[in-house]
């Protein structure tokens, strides 16, 4: 039987539990195999340390965490640390294992992976110079060995080059530009890289928050480090400050779902079940995991409300679930419907019959006395002491990734059935979002994807001379810029001029370009702050 994601029956059945296990609550068998990625799921290993030097350990770590999240970004699914992590403990494997090409093939094989990305690094006269190899599984071939160098504080930007040389040999016909992903993540210091990076290997709880603390000092605006921060708070049972921690990643961050699911937890534990039960909703609105709805619902069950239509929600997604069923039995019984609650126990029963507390409420259920509605549905049978609804502590991750990329592949399918222009338009208005939420990738993988449907497209070639303009490119910007006007004057194309023709002080034509965008929107906010700051500065320059 063959499965994707970190998909073979150990991790996209057991992992699926990963989270509650760790907690020490029983983990079930998941009955269905999820949907197979064809092609794209992609294992990133953590690089061999060949400098001899133990003190660069930790920069192993930073290639696949890197590499993970550009290749994400550009559109491929990869196998979290997390996920990997686990995968090792149940092969046997050490957490810290930097493997050899023959492992790379073994580990590859278990897991199911299309494409195993593995390499090592040194350090030559100060030079950090790491090479990287691409295996095909299906194919068991290699590709030619990837090389990149820099110093340690262009580590960021150097294995950002590395992802671009990894997906274009991949994909040949890849189209985002190299820049594009040596400047993703540009303004984050090498420093608060170097503690995110040390905080996500360290031994201790203690050493890892010390460093991912250390590491939102230095940059108060990289999520991922605030994310793995309440993650740490979290798992060190500090709830306030996970909460606190988690509620500051942008409801717009590719990480918000799951700082809201832990954030969720964080709540729950320190007994704001209110603000839990809006933290989990957020998450269930994007991506209705049954874990989420479960939690959800017992949030509201600790204030008092009905759960039983979250639960049943959370069982038609997965029925195999007992602490599913054990929660939907107590809202049935809170309702008076003993019939339905000794169904839902005896189901409980069968999926665990080890559990004693379900084995009580059954001999409770059976008894003939006549059903009452309990007034209060946010207790349990008969008083506050009985039984209370069960939480989930974590989420299948794997699970979750992979929710969110086949959601994506749905939106692709639904944007190819479109006539060339009206797709095109989607993509450009799909790369306006990422571009305004910073995701400059994202973006211009989705004008690129625009142009293709329609290379007629003005507005994608708009939204690349943004990308250009942001990548620090201002040739390769105007050109795009001036490609977009000649199809179809419009603001966007005219502001990026604007910009540009400012920055190297180019005042009259600064003032034509912004000029022209008003002719075409008199109304527009940006343009008319645009002119207002071409004339301050050409006030200024006389």
């Amino acid at each position: 039987m063959r499965l994707r994601g970190v998909a073979a029956v150990l991790l996209l059945t057991a992992l699926a539990v990963a989270g509650v296990a760790r907690a020490q609550e029983p983990a079930e068998a998941k009955p269905e195999e999820p949907n197979e990625v064809h092609g794209r799921l992609l294992l990133v290993l953590p690089f061999e340390n060949k400098s001899g030097v133990a003190s660069l350990d930790w920069v192993g770590e930073a290639f696949p965490e890197v590499l993970n999240r550009r290749l994400n970004s550009a559109g491929y699914l990869t196998i979290s640390r997390g996920d990997r992590l686990y995968a090792f403990d149940h092969l046997g494997l050490p957490l810290n294992l930097e493997p050899s090409r023959a492992t790379a093939i073994r580990i590859a094989q278990t897991l199911d992976a299309d494409y195993v990305i593995f390499g090592h690094y040194t350090l030559t006269n100060n030079a950090l110079e790491a090479t990287a190899e691409v295996l095909d599984v299906g194919a068991l071939e290699l590709g030619h060995a990837l090389e990149a160098q820099g110093d340690m504080a262009q580590l960021l930007p150097m294995i950002n080059g590395l992802a671009w040389q990894v997906t274009r040999q991949i994909d040949p016909t890849f189209g985002v530009e190299k820049s594009t992903f040596e400047a993703a993540d540009q303004s984050v210091p090498a420093d608060a890289f170097a503690n995110y990076i040390q905080g996500l290997t360290a031994d201790t709880s203690d050493q890892q928050i010390a460093h991912l603390k250390e590491a939102v000092r230095l940059d108060e605006n990289f999520p991922p480090a605030r994310l793995a921060l309440g993650r740490a708070y979290f798992a060190d049972q500090e709830y306030d400050q996970a909460a606190t921690t988690l509620g500051q990643l942008p409801k717009d961050n590719s990480g918000a779902l799951e700082a809201d699911f832990y954030r969720g937890l964080a709540l729950f534990y320190t007994g704001n079940y209110r603000a839990a039960e809006d933290a989990f909703a957020f998450v269930s609105t994007r991506l209705p995991l049954p874990e989420v709805v479960n939690n959800q619902g017992v949030a509201a069950t600790r204030r008092g409300e009905d759960g039983a239509a979250l639960f049943q929600q959370a069982i038609a997604a997965d029925p195999r679930d007992p602490d599913y069923h054990f929660n939907l039995a107590i809202a049935l019984e809170h309702r008076g419907d003993r019939a339905a609650a000794l169904k839902e126990i005896q189901e409980t029963l069968k999926l665990r019959p080890g559990d004693t507390e379900a084995q009580g409420i059954e001999t409770q259920l059976e008894d003939p006395a006549p059903a009452q509605a309990n007034p209060d549905p946010g207790h349990a049978i008969a008083d506050a002491q009985g039984p209370l609804t069960r939480i989930k502590r974590g989420y299948s991750e794997a699970g979750f990734r992979q929710a969110a990329f086949e959601l994506e592949q749905v939106q692709q399918a639904r944007l190819a059935s479109l006539p060339g222009p009206e797709r095109a338009a989607e993509l450009v208005k799909s790369g306006d979002g990422f571009f305004q939420r910073g995701l400059v990738l994202e973006a211009e993988r989705e004008y690129r994807e625009a142009l293709k449907a329609d290379a007629h497209s003005a507005l994608a070639h708009a939204g690349l001379a943004a990308v250009r303009e942001r990548d620090g490119e201002p040739a390769g910007a105007r050109q795009e810029a001036r490609a977009s006007i000649e199809l179809e004057p419009n603001v966007p194309a005219y502001l990026v001029l604007t910009r540009l023709d400012l920055e190297s002080n180019q005042i009259a034509a600064a003032t034509s370009d912004v000029d022209a965008a008003l002719r075409l929107d008199p109304e527009n906010a940006n343009a008319k702050g645009m002119k207002l700051a071409v004339e301050k500065k050409g006030a200024g320059s006389q």
